[in-house]
């Protein structure tokens, strides 16, 4: 393997993952993601919040994070808004996984959606929570042409949530 950076756009988006570049926006993300995923493990839903279970692709151990599930005609979505994170790479390995709120759970399998397929997807996801997840998609909102939201697709991973 090269050390040497993407060059094309399509590899770079393939490649991206944001997170926090600051010791202050790393205590920030834990403090709002364990909150949201504290209060909804008591059963308070923040907007539509679940937390994602998935099994570790190493460890095989139960990882878990807040999500924001999108419903659009009936489908169900999970989107990634800041690209290949660890959990997009448990979900992939493992094909499956529980979205839990309170003492409800879903088991679910899960299908990466194409690249072809999320404009819709990632529009929708704007209009929903552009409020919580816009900064990770560097300027681009609810309102931009299918061509931009074609040309970012594949730096954001989407899954179809099938329930089990």
């Amino acid at each position: 393997m090269s050390d040497q950076q993407p060059t094309s756009h399509s590899a770079a988006s393939a490649a991206r993952y944001i997170r926090p570049t600051s010791p202050a926006g790393r205590v920030f993300d834990r403090l709002g993601n364990g909150s949201v995923a504290a209060l909804t493990r008591m059963g308070i839903s923040l907007y539509g919040s679940r937390v994602l279970y998935v099994r570790g692709r190493s460890t095989g151990q139960w990882r878990s994070n807040p999500v924001n599930p999108l419903t659009i005609g009936g489908h169900r979505y999970l989107v990634a808004p800041r690209g290949h994170t660890q959990w997009v790479r448990n979900l992939r390995a493992a094909g499956t996984g529980e979205l839990r709120r309170g003492r409800k759970t879903e088991r679910f399998t899960a299908v990466e959606v194409p690249d072809e397929r999320k404009p819709e997807i990632l529009r929708e996801y704007l209009r929903k929570w552009k409020f919580e997840v816009g900064m990770f998609f560097d300027g681009v909102g609810p309102d931009a042409p299918d061509a931009r939201l074609a040309e970012i697709a594949p730096g954001y991973p989407v899954f179809e949530i099938i329930s089990s």
